[in-house]
């Protein structure tokens, strides 16, 4: 409703502007009715644009304004040191718009690129730590491979962006293009991700190209470490070496197979739970389930009814690095 009442209030100022015009006495024109129209056309198309654009970056717009801005300011300084070397050139405004023109494009196109790099928001300065905004989630080649990812974005779980680092991209590709067929389908699934990601609207997904000086000959896990802790971000993964590395350099980590653990039912010793026995166990007398979710579940004397649904009291639970496992004891073939 507000930008409504600005366009209107806008179009009445424009009105305003075009009827003094055409009433101004120093201003000699043959065609009154030209002007305002000209102007209330102009006030038109400026508007037209502002709505066609509703969502505008404020770094890109920024880093127009305080381009030009700087550049106009170094235009002056430029001419009043140059003025003594221009006295008596018939060329001198001239001279003053072309050198104006490209200190501007020099200083809009700096601004441009090293946004990023400064986090750049008005004014030109990097803001508090706390009030940044949501911390950037940082995927690693692991946690793309897997897939999973893909899915846990779906839910709008996400409310933070997701980047993936140029390196780590690289690194996929290498994967994606390599000899080995098992390998090379895992790079192609994991490239299938990253643009099923990229055209999602549940998420904002960044490739991020920038590498800081410390990065140099580092392996691509420690890269990862020390951008998230560039950034103040958290990574996500799959990968347990790269979760403890991470942990050592006081980096956040959300880990995909601890997420999806976390959210698997929980079973109390004593409760009754059918299952499908589908292989014999380690021990004698064992049999081997499965879950919906793929927690494995021991049972004991269920070897006898491989194929069989078999109702089971639960014994204990227990809790490993590689998921959740269930004991049980047989009870009867449902």
């Amino acid at each position: 409703m507000a930008l409504i009442i600005l366009r209107i209030l806008f179009m009445f100022f424009a009105a305003g502007l075009a009827t003094l015009l055409v009433n101004d006495d120093n201003f000699e024109i043959a065609h009154p009715w030209m002007v305002f129209v000209g102007v209330m056309v102009i006030a038109a198309v400026v508007v037209s644009i502002d709505m066609v654009f509703p969502k505008k970056k404020l770094d890109t717009i920024s880093a127009v304004y305080f381009g030009l801005i700087v550049g106009i300011f170094l235009t002056y300084v430029v001419s009043i040191a140059l003025t003594p070397l221009m006295q008596g050139s018939l060329h001198v405004d001239r001279i003053r718009l072309v050198m104006g023109m490209v200190l501007c494009y020099a200083c809009v196109s700096l601004l441009m690129q090293t946004k990023d790099d400064f986090r750049f928001v008005i004014p030109y300065i990097e803001f508090a730590k706390e009030v940044k905004g949501l911390r950037p989630y940082l995927l690693d080649t692991s946690v793309v491979i897997d897939g999973r990812i893909g899915d846990v974005v779906e839910t709008c779980i996400f409310d933070n962006q997701l980047i993936m680092p140029r390196f780590v991209l690289g690194e996929l590709q290498n994967i994606a293009d390599s000899g080995d067929k098992m390998r090379r389908a895992r790079g192609r699934r994991g490239l299938d991700v990253l643009n099923r990601l990229r055209t999602s609207k549940s998420v904002e997904f960044k490739i991020y190209d920038r590498e800081l000086p410390e990065m140099a000959n580092q392996p691509v896990d420690m890269k990862l470490v020390l951008l998230a802790k560039d950034l103040e971000g958290k990574i996500i993964t799959g990968d347990y070496n790269l979760n403890k590395v991470a942990r050592l350099h006081n980096v956040p980590v959300i880990n995909l197979n601890d997420v999806a653990n976390a959210l698997k039912p929980i079973f109390l010793p004593g409760e009754r739970v059918e299952v499908k026995v589908v292989k014999p166990g380690e021990e004698p007398g064992q049999g081997i389930g499965y879950l919906d979710d793929g927690t494995m579940i021991v049972i004991e004397n269920g070897r006898a009814h491989i194929s069989e649904m078999v109702s089971l009291t639960v014994t204990s639970v227990l809790q490993t690095s590689a998921g959740r496992m269930i004991f049980g004891r047989f009870e009867q073939v449902v």
